[in-house]
């Protein structure tokens, strides 16, 4: 059986003349770990679009495509167009899940949730021809998954080849976010065997690792012996944790020994009202500058993560947000319009009230406003996300940022790490043209190198306290 699993893409993002360095950075894992279920008989070509140009001319036995809200309509016009040919199309992701009635009139069948029980149960009815329209998913495990098809994976194409995801979905539940709405009908957050992400991690060359999961902290039993099996391996990671992970015993600790050394936190406020509107319980009352102050004292460089358009923002919260994150030497900061995405409370809130304004799902990427604002027009709350990316990554205010950290090693790696992924976006462009991107993975890993100084370990042991 032939089979054709796709990404697709924006289309932005292949662009004969300029691809932006985030849309190469990961490979389609979703896919990949798909066509582990296939059989060794079947001819399989997995496709991301934002890496490579997509033919639509051939005529597989099956298209598999992977479907989210700012590549839907695209998914949409590649999955009508095979099935005018008599191909069979099913379509999964975060999308379909949120909007099903609307992806089922584009697809033969549709997976409802996460696919690693679906798609194998699809896979028997259809060699038996007896296919069903859709496929909702209820049992939640990850136990004994087949190894993820990365010999499908092309990886000279990306930055970050070696990602991995050893939980799925998060243990907490923010209005804005769409886990709960993927989630819905089973478990909601659940991990790996230990023993099987470290395997799958032996299996990765290199030394580098980026774990996508949504909370790679979120259980300690399972983050802990992770991290005690990852001793010894050598490895440099970076993942995501939340506030209150960070302030929360020793497991930042533990996961340093293992190799981290750089944390996406979502901070996304500074407002307990939005907090609370976001349902978002795990950062009130916590000390964001106290979690970078325990971060930094482990040599961690920080990803943040701000949501600009909350109900309870203004005018301000603009150079409030950029100001804190250059005071507190924040390495790179990730900026968002707040986006109702269908299937989250958020949106479901927003519709009651009237407040959604567009449903072009092309400009659901968190940079344009479709919802009805309060404090602030739309036009501020763009123009002011706008100019907190110029601002924030001014070269004197990446110098500035730079310099507050104790070490001289951190100093760099702070300013090489945020100067390189914002202000070389002509090299990145010619790295990914020349397919020479995945060249620059030892650079990477130096400057995530261990930081570490007698002046950190002394403020470690007075943070721990002051935590305690």
């Amino acid at each position: 059986m032939k089979v054709k699993m796709i990404l697709p893409a924006l289309t932005e993002a292949e662009s004969p003349f300029w691809r932006p360095i985030k849309y190469s950075l990961f490979p389609p894992l979703g896919l990949a770990t798909l066509a582990s279920y296939l059989s060794d008989e079947d001819e399989i070509e997995l496709i991301d679009q934002h890496v490579e140009i997509l033919n639509i001319d051939d005529t597989p036995d099956l298209v598999v495509i992977q479907v989210y809200i700012t590549n839907a309509y695209r998914s949409y016009k590649i999955a009508d167009s095979y099935r005018k040919k008599g191909v069979y199309v099913i379509l999964g992701g975060l999308h379909v899940t949120s909007l099903p009635d609307e992806a089922a009139a584009h697809a033969d069948s549709i997976f409802i949730g996460p696919g690693e029980e679906t798609f194998p149960t699809f896979l028997k009815d259809f060699k038996n021809r007896e296919p069903k329209k859709v496929y909702n998913s209820s049992i939640r495990t990850l136990k004994s998954i087949p190894p993820i098809r990365r010999d499908l994976i092309k990886r000279n194409r990306y930055l970050v080849p070696n990602s991995i995801v050893v939980t799925r979905g998060c243990p907490h539940h923010c209005d804005f976010c769409y886990k709960d709405a993927f989630y819905e009908g089973g478990k909601s957050f659940y991990t790996q065997a230990v023993d099987d992400a470290l395997a799958e991690i032996e299996r990765l060359p290199g030394r580098h690792l980026y774990f996508l999961d949504d909370h790679l902290l979120g259980n300690a039993k399972f983050a802990t012996e992770l991290f005690e099996g990852m001793k010894g391996m050598n490895r440099v990671f970076q993942g995501a944790g939340t506030v209150d992970s960070v302030l929360r015993g020793n497991l930042i600790e533990k996961a340093v020994e293992a190799g981290l050394r750089s944390l996406f936190v979502g901070f996304e406020t500074f407002s307990d009202a939005n907090l609370k509107q976001s349902n978002k319980g795990q950062n009130l009352k916590r000390d964001y500058s106290q979690a970078v102050k325990r971060l930094h004292s482990l040599g961690i460089m920080i990803n943040g993560s701000f949501v600009f358009g909350l109900d309870d923002d203004d005018k301000d919260v603009f150079k409030r947000t950029v100001d804190w994150g250059i005071e507190n030497s924040i390495t790179t900061s990730t900026y968002h319009v707040l986006t109702p995405y269908p299937g989250t409370r958020l949106y479901k809130d927003m519709e009651k009230q009237d407040r959604i304004l567009s449903r072009n799902w092309d400009l659901y990427d968190t940079r344009n406003v479709v919802y009805k604002t309060t404090n602030l027009s739309a036009k501020e709350l763009e123009d002011g996300y706008n100019w907190s990316y110029k601002e924030f990554y001014k070269w004197s205010n990446i110098f500035e940022s730079s310099i507050k950290h104790d070490s001289n090693k951190h100093k760099l790696k702070h300013f090489f790490y945020s100067g390189g992924w914002k202000k070389f976006e002509p090299l990145w462009n010619f790295l990914i043209k020349t397919k020479n991107l995945n060249n620059t993975l030892p650079f990477l890993e130096s400057v995530l190198s261990k930081v570490e100084n007698k002046k950190s370990k002394t403020k470690q042991i007075d943070l721990n306290r002051h935590i305690l």
